[in-house]
């Protein structure tokens, strides 16, 4: 870990993840990089240069990634960490975390959150305001689990899935990779097959906005 820390998007997300960094009271100095060049300042930290610029910083500045899509969070990512960059976990200080929890780097959980014991966290992830999580949860990489949404005991998200605002997930659930779903949802079943998922219980919507079957 190194005593500065620099930020990737300096836009909604960034501030929110600026915020944490700031009240963690770790780095001596936090920065941005954000691709609009109009923009010299976020947060009160000064923004020093675009994306393509992070290469300049990787040896002083820990690194990251302040973007909340999933797949753009994590391609770039991915590419820092094959440059070696140093990418650290971002923890509210008021967030409850149980014992053995395991939180991946790059990952951010926000304030608010509960995280019960023998839960998983993979790396890239967002667990926003207000989450609960229960026992065992496991929540894969690049994953967004957005404010207010509650997973009950034993719940499995996928890589790259995407949780809406004020969701709840029944116990013993499974979700696989690359889902959406919709702010509001009750997900009571197993889903098994890629998409988005709406209501309560869900349903999944085909390509013309129309019900399928509930899950899989």
């Amino acid at each position: 870990m190194k005593n500065k820390l620099l930020i990737i998007g300096a836009s909604g997300h960034g501030k929110v993840v600026a915020d944490i960094a700031l009240k963690m009271n770790k780095w001596e100095e936090i920065a941005f990089l954000d691709d609009d060049e109009s923009k010299i300042t976020s947060m009160g930290l000064r923004v020093i240069g675009t994306s393509t610029d992070v290469d300049k910083y990787i040896d002083e500045y820990d690194v990251f990634v302040g973007i909340g899509n999933n797949s753009t969070r994590e391609l770039i990512q991915d590419s820092l960490e094959k440059k070696g960059a140093s990418v650290p976990i971002l923890i509210h200080p008021n967030t409850v975390c149980g014992e053995q929890v395991h939180i991946g780097s790059g990952s951010v959980v926000m304030p608010g959150v509960v995280i019960n014991c023998c839960s998983e966290i993979g790396k890239g992830s967002i667990i926003n305001t207000g989450v609960t999580l229960d026992h065992d949860n496991i929540i894969e990489d690049f994953t967004h689990i957005s404010p207010g949404v509650h997973l009950a005991g034993s719940v499995s998200i996928g890589k790259k899935t995407w949780i809406g605002i004020g969701s709840v997930v029944s116990n013993n659930v499974n979700i696989v990779e690359e889902c959406t779903v919709g702010a509001g949802s009750l997900v009571i079943r197993d889903i098994k097959k890629s998409g988005t998922y709406i209501g309560a219980p869900v349903k999944r919507m085909d390509e013309n906005d129309k019900f399928k079957g509930e899950g899989d």
